[in-house]
C-alpha cells in the first residue's frame, strides 16, 4: 500500500505515519461487514422498545447453514448482536446436554434397572426380599413398570413374601437432595434426580365434569396401592380460565402411620368450572420410597401378582449374596431426548447429565463429573466455550450460562454429526408440538399452499427474568438458519413477542445486507 504524503509539523507527521501504518488493520470493508452483523432486526427492536426491554439485555446470533455432504455443512454468520456475552439460557441449556449425550452414548443407549433377591422361588412363591438397583432411567413410567412386572411373572412368580429394598448407589447423595430455586417443592418441574425415579415422582390427577351427571370425576396415575381420593368439589357455571384457583388439595396420611404402606387420602375441595372438559392437576406429595413402594405394589397386583402381606420399602444396597432376578432395559435415549427437548423435562435432563458421569467416570455419579465429561467432549470437538457454566444441565438454574454464539456453534456442529436428524427431530415444531405448539401459528398459516413449507424447530427456555430460544429455521426460500437469542431482564416475560418477531423475520428470509442498520 502506497504511503500518502504529509506536509505537517513533525509531531503531526508522526501521528500521520502511525495512522497510515495501521490503516490495513481497520479497513473500510471490515468496518462495514462488522456493522452489518451487529444490529437488531427492525421488528425485533420495535418490540423490545414497546415492552421496555433494553437492547443491552438481549443477545442474538443468526448463522446460515449451507448443507453439503454429511459432515461437510458450512456456516456464515448473519447477525451478531452481543452474541459473545455469556447469559442465562434457561432450558435451552438442554441442547448442550442432549447433543453431547446423543453423540457420546448413541441414540440406542438404554438404561438398566436390575432386580435381585435374597430369597428363593418355590411353587410360584418368592420368599425373600426384592432389591431394585437403578442406573437413572429417566422414563420409568407405568407402562414400562408393567413390562417389568410381566417379566417378573415370567420367572414363575405369582406371590411375593418379602419387602422392597432400593439401591440408589449409582448417584451421590448430594444430587438427590430436594433443593429448588423458587421454593415450589410440590411442583413437578422441581423433582430431584433419583436412580430409581418412577413416573417423575408425580401424581397426575385428571379432573372433569362427568358425562352422565352434574358432578366431578377425579382419576389419577400412576396406580398407587394405598391412595384414596376424597372428592368434595362443587361445580360452578364459569369458564375454564384459572380453574386451579378454586381447588384446595391436601394429602392426608392415616393418623400415626408413617410407613410406606400407609393409607393416603387425597382430599379435593373447593369449586371447579363446569365448562372444563378435562384438566391435569399434577403434584409431588410423597417421598421417593413411599411413592415407589406403592407404585411397585400396585403394578404387581395389576399384573395379576399378589403379596403375602403389603411390602414396606426402604433404602439399602444389594448384598453380595443376592442373586439376580432380571435386568430390565428402558426406553432408548433417542426417544427420551424427544421428551426432554419438546416438553422441556428438567429431571430427565438432569439424569442425562448424571448418566454421562456414570457411564464415563463410574459411580457415584455427580454433576461435577457430568460437567467434566461435557467439557472433555467439547474439547474433542475442537470447541472452547469461555463463560460456560453448567450447574445441572437442565437450565433450571440461576447460575448456568452460555453465549448465543456458542449455542449456535453447537447447532452448526450438530448438522455435521451422525445423529444430526435424531437431534433435529427432537426439537419442538412451531405451531405443531411441544413448547412451540401455540407459537407462530398465524405466521406459518400463510405458507400452507407451498409444497415445501417453512419450518421452525426451536427449543425454548423460561425462568423469572429469562426468556430464550435456540434452534433451526427453514425459511420460505429453503435456507436453513441456526438462531439463538437470550433475554435476561426483569421484563423478559414480555419478550416472547420479540423472539417470535425474530423467528418470523427468518422465515421470511430476513437476513439481507440491505436491511442491516
Amino acid at each position: 500500500m502506497a504511503m500518502r504524503k504529509c506536509y505537517l509539523p513533525s509531531l503531526s507527521l508522526i501521528f500521520c505515519l502511525l495512522c497510515t501504518l495501521s490503516a490495513p488493520v481497520i479497513s473500510a470493508d471490515l468496518i462495514s461487514q462488522e456493522s452489518a452483523l451487529q444490529y437488531i432486526p427492525k421488528a425485533v427492536a420495535l418490540s423490545l422498545d414497546k415492552n421496555q426491554i433494553p437492547k443491552e439485555s438481549i443477545s442474538i446470533s443468526v448463522v446460515e447453514i449451507e448443507l453439503g455432504r454429511p459432515g461437510k455443512s458450512i456456516s456464515k454468520t448473519q447477525v451478531d448482536w452481543r452474541a459473545d456475552a455469556a447469559m442465562n439460557p434457561a432450558s435451552t441449556m438442554k441442547i448442550l446436554t442432549t447433543l453431547t449425550s446423543l453423540d457420546m452414548l448413541g441414540p440406542q443407549y438404554r438404561w438398566r434397572t436390575n432386580l435381585f433377591t435374597d430369597g428363593v422361588i418355590r411353587q410360584g412363591l418368592l420368599k425373600g426380599n426384592i432389591y431394585l438397583q437403578g442406573t437413572g432411567d429417566p422414563k420409568l413410567i407405568p407402562e414400562e413398570l408393567a413390562k417389568m412386572m410381566k417379566a417378573l411373572k415370567n420367572l414363575g412368580i405369582g406371590k411375593i413374601d418379602g419387602n422392597l429394598i432400593f439401591d440408589r448407589s449409582a448417584y451421590a447423595s448430594s444430587v438427590m437432595e430436594h433443593n429448588t430455586i423458587d421454593g415450589e417443592s410440590l411442583r413437578a418441574y422441581n423433582v430431584p434426580p433419583d436412580p430409581l425415579l418412577y413416573a417423575f415422582r408425580t401424581i397426575s390427577f385428571v379432573l372433569g365434569k362427568s358425562r352422565t351427571a352434574d358432578f366431578i370425576d377425579i382419576s389419577f396415575t400412576p396406580a398407587l396401592s394405598q391412595l384414596k381420593v376424597l372428592n368434595q368439589m362443587q361445580l360452578i357455571d364459569t369458564p375454564c380460565d384459572n380453574w386451579k384457583t378454586g381447588i384446595r388439595f391436601n394429602l392426608d396420611p392415616e393418623a400415626g402411620n408413617t410407613s410406606t404402606t400407609q393409607l393416603l387420602n387425597a382430599q379435593f375441595s373447593g369449586v371447579f368450572p363446569s365448562q372444563c372438559r378435562s384438566v391435569n392437576y399434577n403434584v409431588v406429595a410423597l417421598d421417593a420410597n413411599t411413592f415407589l413402594t406403592q407404585g411397585f405394589t400396585a403394578a404387581w397386583e395389576l399384573a395379576g401378582g399378589s403379596w403375602v402381606k403389603p411390602p414396606t420399602g426402604k433404602d439399602g444396597v444389594v448384598p453380595i449374596t443376592a442373586r439376580p432376578l432380571l435386568q430390565f432395559e428402558g426406553i432408548n435415549l433417542a426417544d427420551d431426548v424427544v421428551d426432554i427437548n419438546k416438553y422441556s423435562n428438567n429431571v430427565m435432563a438432569r439424569q442425562l447429565l448424571l448418566t454421562l458421569a456414570l457411564e464415563k467416570m463410574g459411580k457415584p455419579a455427580t454433576t461435577e463429573n457430568g460437567n467434566l465429561v461435557i467439557q472433555s467432549w467439547l474439547k474433542q470437538m475442537g470447541m472452547q466455550f469461555s463463560g460456560l457454566v453448567i450447574e445441572n444441565g437442565s437450565g433450571l438454574s440461576r447460575n448456568e450460562a452460555i453465549s448465543a454464539e456458542h449455542m449456535n456453534d453447537l447447532l452448526v456442529l450438530a448438522r455435521n454429526l451422525p445423529i444430526a436428524e435424531t437431534f433435529y427431530n427432537s426439537l419442538p415444531i412451531a405451531g405443531t408440538d411441544g413448547t412451540m405448539r401455540n407459537r407462530l401459528m398465524t405466521q406459518l398459516r400463510k405458507f400452507l399452499h407451498l409444497k415445501k413449507k417453512p419450518e421452525a424447530r426451536i427449543k425454548t427456555g423460561s425462568l423469572a427474568d429469562v426468556r430464550a430460544i435456540s434452534g433451526y429455521v427453514i425459511s420460505k426460500s429453503g435456507k436453513m438458519y441456526a438462531v439463538t437469542s437470550f433475554i435476561n431482564h426483569p421484563n423478559a416475560w414480555r419478550g416472547l413477542e420479540a423472539h417470535d418477531q425474530l423467528l418470523t423475520w427468518l422465515i421470511e428470509d430476513g437476513p439481507e445486507p440491505k436491511q442491516a442498520r
